[in-house]
């Protein structure tokens, strides 16, 4: 069987950022400790057990096509951040700060694809971040 030039690789990227993002364990560089509660889905801020949780899904997808067969191919990621603490905003802050360090440390996020290729995104970048801004204390979205 050949290998193919594009198969779908959004659960790998999502995937290979899963597994990063667990590194958040309160050791140095990092101000929080996930405790490995990291999952490759979204859920909804009353089905979270578990804080602090960081839940990762593959948004939209697109695709822009350049001269000679190339193309480049853009996904949205949407990470959703949960605390539950006496300050939940300072909480969400820290976290945001060590998400954003390990994205900044893996912007070349390495993976495997579904054929076991070595693969590596061009760039992750972060485009937006919001909260709750304390409308559900002591629970943070």
């Amino acid at each position: 069987m050949a290998n193919r030039t594009y198969t779908s690789r959004r659960m790998a990227i999502v995937s290979a950022l899963v597994d990063k993002i667990k590194l958040i364990n309160g050791n140095f560089p990092f101000r929080s400790n996930l405790y490995n509660n990291v999952e490759p889905k979204l859920l909804f801020w009353d089905e979270v057990q578990d804080f602090p949780a960081v839940h990762i899904s593959a948004g939209s997808e697109t695709r822009d096509y350049q001269g000679g067969g190339y193309k480049d191919r853009f996904m949205t990621l949407t990470l959703r951040i949960y605390v539950q603490e006496e300050n939940a905003n300072f909480a969400l802050e820290k976290l945001f700060e060590d998400v954003e360090t390990v994205i900044e440390d893996n912007s070349a996020l390495s993976y495997t694809d579904q054929d076991g290729n070595a693969q590596k995104v061009q760039q992750l970048t972060i485009v937006s971040l919001d909260t709750d801004e304390g409308a559900l204390e002591p629970l943070g979205v």
